[in-house]
C-alpha cells in the first residue's frame, strides 16, 4: 500500500479510518448465505446449491424486513445468485460454518462450477472433517489458494470438525482477502498492530488480513474499539462483507450491468452500457439503493443520465443501485438564430458566427417552465439552453429549452402562489417546473361556470392557463381545492345553503355529506343552532371542496341578543309575550312561537302550553332572540363555568361563565369529584371546570360538580357485565360502562373487550359520574434521541417504528419509583415505557435492566435461567413476555439461539422480560 510516497503501513491512518467509517456490518464481518441451505448430503438442497435460485429483490425473504440494516447487501447478492434462502427465509441471525463460507467464497469468485463432478476421495487427509457435499468445494478452495493449506491442515487446527466449525471474524477476514487476491496487501501489514483494544487476542497469522480488510474499507470494529476476533459471523454479516468486497474484486457477474440511465418510463428502465441500450422491466419487487448508503431509495430517485448498476434476469431488473447521481450531460447557452425542420438542425449566433447543432425526433423542445413547445415556435433572438449527452461520444442533443423570449401557449398545471399586489401567479407545469407570469387587466379567471376574482384562487388547484405575449390571458380552475366564501345565512336545508353576498347578490351552494359546523362557545353545534334569516341571519364562512360543496360552516358573527339569568316579570299565555328584567335592570319583551326552542329545568323539551306554567314571576331564564323574536328559552337549572375564587369570610365563591359573566354563589352543600369523597369547596382548585346545580326554586345550590379527566390503570375488565375497575388512591373504583362512549386515543370507538387489566385509561367525569372512557397508548422501546433544549425525545418501539414526543404538557420521568421533570436525566439507549397523562404530561417510566450471563431456557414455563451473581443470588429465573424482543444489534434472534455463558442485557417491564440484547 502506498501512503505519502512510501510503502510503510500507516497504523495511524488505519485507526482514523476505523473510527470514522460507518459501521459497515453492524458489528461483524460478513459473507453470504448458510444454514439449512447447506444441509449435508440432501439431494434437494444440493441441487439448489448447484444452481442457485434467482430471487426477486424486495420481500424475497419473509424474515428480512424493510429497513433491516443488511437488507441492501442480502438482496444484492440474492439477485446475483451468490446467496439463496430456504422456504422463503434467509435467517439473517444464524451463524455460518467454515464449509458454508468456503462455498460462498467460490460463488463470489464464480468458481463454483469448477468443483462439480471432481473426485475428492483422497484429496483431503484423514482427520480433516468436511461434510460430503462440501468436499469438492473445499478441495477447490485449496487449489485456488483461497484456503491456506499449512494453517488449515495443521494438527492443532483439527481437534474439532473443520467443516462444521463456526466461522470466526478473523478467519472470515483471511478467507475474503485471499479470495479477492489481496494476500500481498495482508503480508505487507502483517507486523503492524491493528489498533484495537483487543489486539492481543488476534491470531498472529490473521493480523495482516484484518489490517488489510480495514485498509480496503471492508470492515470495521465494534463499539469500545474492539474487534472480537473469535466472535461468530452471522448470515447477514457475511452477506454485507461479500457485497462490499465486490468493489475490490475483478469478477464480473453475468446478470450485472453498469451504465447510464437513458429513460425511466412506463415501468421500464433503459440502460446504455457502452455499445447499446438494454431495457429492463421494473416491478414492485425491484429494490433501489445507492452505492454510498445502506438505506433504500425509491424509483423517483433514479434520474435520467445518471450512473447505475442493474442486476436482472430475462429482462427484469431485481436490483438497481445508483452509483453516481450526477447527470452525464453538458449544457450550452446562446442566442437562437434559426431552425430547419427538414434538416433537423438549428443555429445559434455569436460573435464568431453561427454554430450548428443537429437534433432528432427524440429531442425535447420546452419553454422556460418545462412545458413542451413546437420547435418552430421559437422566435429569433430568444435565449436558449441546449442539453447534450456526454457518454456516447456522439454528443446528441437531448433538450432545447427557451429561457427567455416571447411566450404564447395554453397548458395545464397547478397553481403555486398568487401575489395580489404584484398581480403575478406562479404555476407548476406538468413537468414539475415553476414559472411566474403577470396577468393582464382583461384576464379571465373561472371555475366551472362561475367567474372568480384573483383573491379566490387557491394554491394547489389544478388549472388550464393561457399565456399571450408573456401575460396571463386566462386561468380556468379544473380541479379546485378548498376555498372559502362569506355572507349572511338566509336559508338552510338538508341539501343546500343560501346566503347573501357582500354585494347583495344571492349565493347558493350544495351541502357536502357530513358537513361540520363551528359556532364559537358551542361544544357540539348542530344545524339547528345556526340562524338563517333574511334580516338577522348569521354571518358565516363557507368552506368549499373541489366540487364546490360546503364542507364546513363557521359562524363569524351573529346579531342574536342573549339574556342570561333574566327574571320573569310576566307571561301572557294568550299572546305568548314574555316580559323579563335583564341584567341591565331594564324590561325586555319577547315573542314566543312554535319555533322557539324550549328547555325546562330537567333538561327536557316541553310544549309551549306546558312551559307557560313554569314562567312564574322571578323565575330565572336564559333567552336568545333576534330582535323581539325568541329563538330559545331555557329555565335556569345550573351554572357552568370555571371556579374563579373562594371567599372564606362570606362563604361565597365566584364562577366565571364561558361568555365572560362572573356569578357570586353561596357554598354548595355537596362537592363531587370522581374517585373522592368528603370534599369541601377548598378541595376544588381555582380554574377547575365546574357545574353548579340549583334547587327547583332556584334560590339555593344543591351541589357543585367538578369536571375532570383523570388517568387510571385498570384493575380488571368484566366485559360480560359491562363493568371495569380502576386503581385509585383509596382502592379500586367500579365503573359501569353501559351507555358510556369508549374510544382509543384517535377517537375511534372501541369495545370493552379491547381493554385488559394493566392498561391505562383516561376517565372524563362530571362530579362522581363518568362521562366517557378513552384508552391510552403505551410505547415501549429504546430511547434514541433526546433534545432537552427543544423539549422532545424519540423512542424506537419493538416493531421498529420511531415515535417523537413533545413537551407540550411537560415531562415526568419515573426511575426506581422516584420522579423527575428533567429530560436531561434520561440517557440515549435506555429502555422506557412512555404514555401521555390526561393533562398532556409525557410520563416516561425507565425500565429496570440487568447484565447477566445466560444459562438455559425452560420452554415449559416460558422463562430463562441466568448464572447466579453470588451463591446466595435467588434472582436468576425470569419469565419472558409473550412478545419478548431478543436480538444482537439489529438482528432478531430466537431464544433457542442463546447459548450458555452468552453475555446478555435483560430489560424488565412489570417483572416480565420484554427485551434481551445479546452482547
Amino acid at each position: 500500500m502506498k501512503l505519502s510516497g512510501n510503502n510503510k503501513h500507516n497504523t495511524t491512518s488505519r485507526e482514523y479510518t476505523k473510527k470514522t467509517l460507518s459501521v459497515l456490518l453492524a458489528g461483524a464481518m460478513v459473507f453470504g448465505g448458510a444454514g439449512a441451505v447447506f444441509a449435508d448430503g440432501a439431494s434437494a438442497v444440493a441441487a439448489s446449491l448447484a444452481a442457485p435460485v434467482s430471487v426477486a429483490a424486495t420481500g424475497a425473504f419473509s424474515d428480512v424486513k424493510t429497513g433491516f440494516w443488511a437488507e441492501k447487501h442480502i438482496y444484492k447478492l440474492a439477485a446475483q445468485g451468490i446467496i439463496v434462502g430456504n422456504n422463503g427465509k434467509f435467517r439473517p441471525g444464524d451463524p455460518v460454518t467454515q464449509q458454508e463460507a468456503v462455498l460462498m467464497a467460490l460463488r463470489f469468485m464464480k468458481l463454483e462450477n469448477k468443483a462439480a463432478g471432481s473426485s475428492v476421495a483422497t484429496a483431503l487427509p484423514t482427520g480433516f472433517d468436511v461434510s460430503n457435499y462440501y468436499k469438492p468445494y473445499v478441495v477447490l478452495a485449496f487449489q485456488q489458494n483461497v484456503l491456506d493449506k499449512a494453517t488449515e491442515m495443521a494438527a492443532d487446527n483439527l481437534k474439532t470438525s473443520w467443516g462444521t466449525r463456526k466461522a470466526t471474524r478473523e478467519w472470515i477476514a483471511k478467507l475474503l482477502i485471499r479470495g479477492i487476491g489481496k494476500t500481498s496487501d495482508a503480508q505487507s501489514v502483517a507486523s503492524e498492530p491493528s489498533g484495537f483494544a483487543d489486539d492481543a487476542k488476534i491470531s498472529a497469522d490473521k493480523r495482516g488480513y484484518i489490517n488489510a480488510a480495514i485498509d480496503l474499507g471492508l470492515t470495521n470494529g465494534l463499539s469500545g474499539n474492539i474487534f472480537n476476533p473469535q466472535g461468530e459471523v452471522t448470515r447477514a454479516q457475511l452477506a454485507t462483507f461479500f457485497s462490499r468486497a465486490e468493489a475490490q474484486s475483478p469478477v464480473v457477474y453475468d446478470n450485472t450491468a453498469s451504465g447510464i440511465v437513458t429513460e425511466v418510463k412506463d415501468g421500464k428502465i433503459a440502460l446504455y452500457s457502452g455499445a447499446a441500450s438494454t431495457v429492463y422491466s421494473l416491478s414492485s419487487g425491484t429494490a433501489y439503493f445507492t452505492s454510498t448508503a445502506d438505506t433504500a431509495i425509491s424509483l423517483n430517485d433514479i434520474k435520467p443520465y445518471t450512473k447505475v448498476t442493474i442486476i436482472g434476469k430475462n429482462g427484469a431488473a431485481s436490483y438497481v443501485e445508483l452509483t453516481d447521481p450526477k447527470p452525464q450531460v453538458e449544457t450550452i447557452q446562446g442566442t437562437f438564430a434559426r431552425l430547419s425542420p427538414s434538416a433537423n438542425k438549428l443555429w445559434l449566433k455569436n460573435a464568431d458566427g453561427y454554430p450548428e447543432y443537429a437534433f432528432d425526433s427524440g429531442t425535447a423542445f420546452v419553454d422556460a417552465g418545462g412545458s413542451a413547445i413546437a420547435a418552430s415556435s421559437i422566435s429569433e433572438d430568444s435565449l436558449i439552453t441546449i442539453t447534450r449527452e456526454t457518454f456516447t461520444g456522439q454528443n446528441k442533443v437531448l433538450k432545447v429549452q427557451v429561457t427567455s423570449g416571447i411566450v404564447n401557449k395554453t397548458v395545464s398545471g397547478t397553481l403555486g402562489s398568487i401575489d395580489l399586489t404584484a398581480k403575478t401567479i406562479t404555476f407548476k407545469n406538468a413537468s414539475g417546473a415553476e414559472e411566474t407570469f403577470k396577468w393582464s387587466d382583461s384576464a379571465l379567471f373561472s371555475y366551472q361556470k362561475a367567474i372568480l376574482s384573483p383573491s379566490e384562487l387557491k394554491a394547489g388547484s389544478a388549472v388550464n392557463y393561457t399565456i399571450k405575449n408573456n401575460l396571463i390571458a386566462s386561468v380556468e380552475v379544473t380541479q379546485a381545492i378548498e376555498r372559502t366564501v362569506q355572507g349572511m345565512l338566509t336559508e338552510l336545508t338538508d341539501a343546500s345553503v343560501v346566503y347573501k353576498k357582500a354585494d347583495g347578490t344571492r349565493g347558493v351552494q350544495l351541502l357536502a355529506p357530513s358537513a361540520s359546523i363551528v359556532i364559537p362557545g358551542y361544544d357540539k353545534p348542530a344545524a339547528a343552532d345556526l340562524i338563517a334569516d333574511s334580516v338577522y341571519g348569521d354571518t358565516v364562512e363557507l368552506t368549499l371542496n373541489g366540487s364546490d360543496q360546503v364542507t364546513k360552516i363557521t359562524v363569524v358573527n351573529r346579531r342574536m341578543e342573549q339574556q342570561f339569568g333574566a327574571s320573569v316579570a310576566s307571561f301572557n299565555a294568550k299572546t305568548n309575550l314574555l316580559t323579563v328584567m335583564g341584567s341591565d335592570n331594564q324590561a325586555h319583551v319577547y315573542q314566543l312561537d312554535a319555533s322557539t326552542k324550549l328547555t325546562n329545568a330537567s333538561g327536557s323539551v316541553p310544549t309551549l302550553s306546558s312551559m307557560a306554567g313554569m314562567l312564574t314571576e322571578n323565575r330565572k331564564v336564559n333567552i336568545s332572540a333576534l330582535g323581539q323574536r325568541a329563538l330559545s328559552l331555557e329555565i335556569v337549572s345550573k351554572y357552568e363555568g370555571t371556579l374563579a375564587s373562594v371567599n372564606t369570610s362570606t362563604q361565597m365563591f365566584a364562577l366565571k361563565t364561558a361568555d365572560g359573566r362572573s356569578l357570586s354563589l353561596p357554598y354548595p352543600p355537596v362537592i363531587e369529584i370522581f374517585g373522592r369523597t368528603g370534599l369541601t369547596i377548598n378541595d376544588v382548585p381555582a380554574g377547575s371546570a365546574v357545574t353548579a346545580f340549583l334547587s327547583a326554586s332556584q334560590d339555593v345550590l344543591t351541589s357543585l360538580k367538578v369536571k375532570t379527566s383523570q388517568q387510571f390503570q385498570l384493575a380488571y375488565v368484566d366485559a360480560a357485565n359491562n363493568k371495569l375497575g380502576v386503581k385509585a388512591a383509596a382502592g379500586n373504583l367500579d365503573i359501569y360502562t353501559l351507555g358510556l362512549p369508549l374510544t382509543d386515543e384517535t377517537g375511534q370507538t372501541i369495545k370493552l373487550g379491547d381493554l385488559k387489566a394493566g392498561d391505562y385509561v383516561n376517565v372524563s367525569s362530571l362530579g362522581s359520574s363518568p362521562l366517557s372512557i378513552q384508552s391510552v397508548k403505551l410505547t415501549t422501546g429504546q430511547v434514541t434521541a433526546i433534545n432537552a433544549a427543544a423539549g422532545s425525545l424519540s423512542v424506537k418501539d419493538y416493531s421498529g417504528a420511531v415515535l417523537t414526543f413533545g413537551a407540550g404538557g411537560g415531562f415526568k420521568i419515573i426511575r426506581d419509583n422516584a420522579g423527575s421533570g428533567a429530560l436531561g436525566s434520561l440517557s440515549v439507549s435506555e429502555r422506557a415505557e412512555v404514555r401521555k397523562d390526561a393533562d398532556g404530561t409525557v410520563i416516561i417510566r425507565v425500565l429496570p435492566v440487568q447484565s447477566r450471563s445466560f444459562s438455559s431456557y425452560d420452554a415449559a414455563s416460558g422463562r430463562i435461567v441466568v448464572k447466579r451473581d453470588t451463591i446466595d443470588d435467588e434472582n436468576y429465573r425470569f419469565i419472558l413476555a409473550p412478545n419478548v424482543y431478543i436480538h444482537q444489534g439489529d438482528t432478531t434472534l430466537s431464544v433457542q439461539s442463546l447459548k450458555e455463558n452468552d453475555k446478555i442485557t435483560v430489560y424488565f417491564n412489570n417483572n416480565f422480560v420484554v427485551e434481551i440484547a445479546k452482547q
